[in-house]
């Protein structure tokens, strides 16, 4: 006992100084027979259940079992820190709560509001989070200490966003446990794909038409935006099929940061059909004069 002593106090800076502070020689109080095995004194307040000592041992004094080996000199002093404690860990913020959301490419361009209806989960006012009622099951939360409330949500979803983007909603996720604050709850972004435009990170690539005369001797051709307006490219002549250009700050607005990414036009030429006689003799000259006939 007296080695666990030592070391509690040895081990503890803080409890080390009240220890050298108050003094530890309470022992000094018993008979050369020292305590009964197994037992040790405490100060008789003549409470309820005390027993006064005998055999030698002076009045004022009651024993009891001590399981930890720890004499009432500690328990006297550190038993409120270990209470303290163990309501501090009680205490605990609730967990996070985890909701999918759609959005398109246009609205990860502009930004997005979203009203939807999620379950959010509330301390239960039957059996106040306990899950229990008068040693029972509590019969409105079954058991599980929240109750399930219905609640419309309005979100703002920032201009950049992509899939996998977490917005933060404070205050929306489980309840906090043993008076903790309740949990947050996250919305994770899910962009549709385009059938126009592609994305990648910050930079978008469409697709452009370009008639094959203009693929050979240049010219302009439109280019669609993600806004829905068209710009007008410049292409020189031959240029060719699959052929990309950049369009520098037309992509997607930055997430974190300024600026915008680049949009991509790839060329696509487009062969002519239903060729008249006229101009089938002019392309059949074309072959001629390639070929070198």
């Amino acid at each position: 006992k007296e080695i666990n002593e030592a070391y509690e106090v040895l081990s503890d800076p803080d409890k080390r100084g009240k220890y050298d502070t108050l003094g530890p020689n309470w022992q000094e109080q018993f008979g050369p027979q020292g305590p009964p095995p197994n037992m040790r004194p405490r100060t008789y307040t003549g409470g309820r259940g005390a027993q006064t000592g005998a055999g030698g041992f002076g009045g004022g004094l009651d024993y009891d079992t001590d399981p930890t080996g720890f004499s009432d000199f500690f328990e006297t002093l550190f038993g409120n820190m270990r209470t303290n404690r163990t309501a501090e860990m009680r205490r605990r913020a609730g967990d996070n709560l985890e909701q999918p959301v759609e959005i398109s490419v246009q609205e990860a361009y502009e930004g997005a509001k979203r009203v939807f209806t999620v379950q959010i989960p509330s301390e239960c006012p039957t059996c106040h989070g306990t899950g229990e009622v008068r040693g029972g099951i509590c019969p409105t939360c079954q058991g599980q200490g929240t109750v399930a409330n219905t609640e419309r949500i309005e979100v703002s979803i920032p201009r950049g966003a992509d899939t996998g983007t977490r917005v933060r909603v404070a205050g929306k996720g489980q309840p906090g446990i043993g008076g903790g604050p309740r949990g947050d709850l996250y919305l994770i972004v899910n962009v549709k794909p385009d059938a126009q435009f592609e994305r990648r990170k910050d930079d978008l690539f469409v697709e452009v038409p370009v008639p094959m005369a203009t693929a050979i001797l240049g010219g302009e051709v439109p280019v669609p935006q993600i806004t829905g307006r068209q710009l007008l490219l410049t292409i020189p002549a031959e240029t060719q099929n699959g052929q990309s250009f950049r369009l520098t700050g037309k992509g997607m607005p930055r997430l974190r940061g300024t600026g915008q990414g680049d949009l991509y036009a790839r060329v696509r030429v487009e062969l002519p059909t239903k060729l008249t006689q006229h101009e089938r003799e002019l392309f059949m000259d074309f072959k001629r004069g390639r070929d070198g006939k």
